[in-house]
């Protein structure tokens, strides 16, 4: 485990708010050269960044009228303009609000009206935008942002006005209303305050060994979690640093890995996939401790794959936004299972209930359900939508799974993807993972398809490596001894790639039908 000093004591299961939300300050006065986060032609210092912080502090309130219950909104790529802004409005109270640029204009307004947006960070199309809807706007050419820091002030004069706020930081304060995908309907803001992102990063760094001098490569879009606390949070409160990235790119991924010597990345199994299969060179991944691998399920062979190929041990983990991020995680100290997504972090709760939310024993499937410090407050002005997932003091995943004998987690499929066929359960994931054991298969994903005698029939889609040749005949005689008959894909489609959202995973719901 780290030594990192600033660990507390493990009956606590969290970082008081205020050492999280005055980081970069605490940086600053402890190592103020010491590197903190760099990106494509830049970089910061603590004392940089910890200036930079408080000048867009100071330009927030003072502006516009930021405080405590104020939401702003970031609209940009992965930029350090992000992380400034997040630790700036979290010291004046108030919640950030991340949204995806990929997303249509109209799906901007509604994240804006629905999160009750007061303020939008961002670019020139985040300026039209904010004009339209009457609200305040922070162009990103503002010189609190990476280019004339001190304008606003000098370093001590910043650095009063938000230690000031500080003081009157709080547990319950929003530090986050992230959006879900809205695969079932409008998207809906998960609302997570101050004590869980401090309870989330304080699980991450007692979950796992980072080890000495941190750095974070940090892949993934920043309008999810996982990038915002894992990728970001997490090694800054160790005294690490972290290079971004403004997206995934594999032709340049491993020129940067080589460059930059990141000691971790997290990533979602499509990601590795591609990297696995399109790495042609030799390459040095020699500086990677670790990789983490979360969002969606990734299967056994694929893992070894990758592993194999780069040297580097894979932690597979689980978890939502609505729980902050991740609730599970096989450890990095030689206890890991493959095919398991590990044991529940210190300060969470992981079981598994029947229909009727009774817990169930080890090796009995159910829906997986999650409790602790890191579940979030509830989806914002979603009354019934909150009382459908947090009932009896669990969080309820949606997901499917059991828990072994040592309790780590088995994720079996989403309750949603079930397809019953003729009175029989299947889990695509199964199919999915036999699928993933034929070596010229690169993406596999499962759906239901509506039948007039068996109600439902697994149809299988698949993408497979450049220069495969495998046809639906050679994949369906390659399935026939690893699955019982009414398991099979009644019919396999062959795709040049599959459809996927903005961090990766495969949008089942574009396959249906098709």
């Amino acid at each position: 485990m780290t030594s990192n000093p600033a660990l507390i004591d493990a009956e606590s299961s969290v970082y008081p708010v205020a050492e999280v939300v005055g980081l970069p300050h605490a940086r600053a006065r402890t190592n103020p050269h010491e590197p903190c986060l760099s990106w494509l032609g830049g970089s910061f210092d603590n004392a940089e960044f910890a200036s930079a912080v408080a000048a867009t502090t100071h330009i927030l309130r003072s502006r516009f009228g930021i405080g405590r219950g104020s939401v702003v909104g970031v609209l940009l790529r992965n930029v350090p303009e992000i992380i400034t802004t997040m630790f700036a409005t979290w010291s004046l109270g108030a919640g950030l609000t991340p949204i995806n640029p990929a997303l249509t204009d109209d799906e901007v307004v509604f994240q804006l009206d629905d999160s009750g947006c007061a303020l939008l960070v961002g670019d020139s199309r985040a300026e039209a935008l904010a004009r339209g809807r009457g609200i305040g706007c922070l162009p990103v050419t503002d010189g609190c942002f990476h280019g004339d820091i001190g304008t606003h002030g000098d370093m001590e004069h910043c650095t009063g006005v938000s230690s000031h706020c500080l003081d009157d930081v709080r547990d319950d304060d929003v530090a986050l209303i992230v959006y879900t995908s809205g695969t079932t309907g409008k998207p809906k803001g998960c609302v997570l305050e101050q004590s869980n992102i401090a309870a989330m990063v304080w699980s991450i760094l007692n979950g796992l060994n980072f080890g000495e001098n941190a750095r974070s490569l940090l892949v993934l879009p920043l309008f999810h979690c996982n990038g915002l606390l894992a990728g970001t949070v997490s090694p800054l409160m160790l005294g690490g640093s972290v290079h971004m990235i403004p997206k995934f790119d594999p032709e340049s991924f491993w020129d940067v890995v080589e460059e930059e010597r990141p000691t971790y990345f997290s990533a979602v199994p499509t990601i590795f996939s591609i990297l696995e299969a399109t790495t042609t060179r030799d390459v040095d991944a020699s500086s990677l401790r670790f990789v983490i691998c979360g969002a969606a399920p990734m299967s056994p062979d694929a893992i070894t794959r990758f592993q194999t190929r780069f040297d580097v041990d894979m932690v597979e983990g689980y978890g939502l936004s609505e729980c902050s991020v991740c609730a599970t995680i096989n450890r990095n100290d030689g206890t890991s299972k493959p095919g398991t997504v590990g044991p529940a972090l210190p300060g969470v709760s992981v079981g598994i209930t029947d229909p009727h939310d009774r817990l169930l024993e080890p090796g009995d499937v159910g829906e997986v359900v999650i409790a602790g410090r890191t579940v979030m407050r509830g989806y914002l002005g979603r009354s019934e939508a909150t009382a459908e997932v947090l009932k009896n003091g669990w969080l309820h995943t949606g997901d499917v799974g059991y828990l072994d004998e040592d309790g780590f987690l088995v994720l079996v499929d989403r309750i949603k993807d079930l397809i019953i066929r003729g009175g029989e359960n299947i889990y695509p994931k199964e199919i999915e993972d036999a699928l993933f054991e034929h070596p010229q298969v690169l993406e596999a994903a499962v759906v239901g398809s509506p039948d007039d005698i068996y109600g439902e029939i697994p149809v299988a889609h698949v993408a497979l490596r450049e220069g495969a040749a495998a046809c639906e005949e050679d994949l369906l005689a390659f399935l026939e001894p690893r699955l019982a008959r009414y398991k099979l894909p009644t019919e396999i489609n062959i795709h040049a790639v599959l459809p996927k959202n903005s961090v990766g995973k495969i949008v089942k719901g574009q396959l249906r039908g098709s």
